[in-house]
């Protein structure tokens, strides 16, 4: 087993540039200069259909409706009547991803659980494989455009991704990867479909005091971070290249997947 397990990959060449918003939230600011090592990082996310080999392979639970994450059960009888409703078309048949969605994102994965996917990545292909770093994320997000709120540009244009509200994407649920056009590194559902979880804890301040090389995040925390929206992000600025979405790290929904990085072969 090795690299014909591995995701279609695009390379980002190592460099700079601009993270944050420079009329976001305090999160995001200040927008500040962060340069990277070159990466691979998937083309599209983590679909089910390669989701379902990790687990017959190791025997980890399939993506259903589990313990209730905090940010449901916090919301009420009604929220966590709505999550198992709308979560039943991403619910698994044991070992079976829903045959429709076999090459839309995998969805109703935690943080833990797709780290644990690139574990397996790692050794069954021999490559290193994690989840991205939310620097690296951005960069790959932004398709070499400096400054831009959206991948594409500063406006929000129908048509360029799956997200609610804009007269765009499919409001019902995710799409197939790729069925939306590519950013300027080639990466599709960059923008939309799914939410997308990256290697970093979350720190509201962190950006003031980031390393300028390869930041990763503060060591520890109580929130984690999603990127990208989803097909459910209503809200234009949710849809940013800069926006942070902070969830508990119990989180898991049927709008959030994730992608993978990919580092050189080890040696042997």
């Amino acid at each position: 087993m090795q690299d014909d397990l591995l995701p279609d990959l695009v390379a980002i060449p190592a460099g700079e540039f601009l993270m944050g918003t420079p009329d976001g939230p305090d999160d995001e600011q200040p927008v500040h200069r962060v340069r990277l090592d070159g990466f691979e990082i998937g083309r599209h996310p983590v679909t089910h259909r390669q989701y379902a080999r990790f687990v017959r392979e190791t025997g980890h639970r399939p993506p259903a409706i589990y313990e209730l994450p905090l940010v449901v059960s916090a919301g009420g009888e009604e929220r966590e009547q709505a999550f198992r409703t709308n979560g039943r078309p991403y619910v698994w048949a044991d070992l079976e991803p829903p045959a429709e969605r076999l090459d839309h994102p995998v969805t109703l994965v935690r943080w833990e659980d797709a780290a644990a996917y690139c574990a397996w990545l790692t050794v069954a292909s021999r490559r290193e494989v994690r989840l991205p770093l939310e620097a690296e994320w951005e960069m790959a997000a932004r398709g070499g455009l400096e400054g831009k709120r959206y991948a594409w540009g500063d406006r929000l244009e129908p048509g360029r991704g799956n997200f609610a509200g804009q007269g765009s994407g499919d409001a019902n649920g995710t799409t197939a990867c790729g069925t939306y056009p590519p950013n300027g590194y080639g990466l599709v559902d960059i923008t939309g479909n799914v939410w997308e979880w990256v290697h970093d804890w979350y720190g509201a301040g962190y950006y003031a005091s980031s390393p300028p090389r390869t930041p990763q995040g503060p060591p520890d925390g109580i929130l984690r971070l999603v990127r990208g929206g989803s097909w459910l992000a209503a809200e234009p600025r949710m849809l940013t290249c800069g926006y942070r979405h902070k969830v508990p790290p119990d989180t898991y929904s049927y709008s959030i997947g994730f992608r993978v990085v990919v580092r050189p072969v080890r040696p042997e």
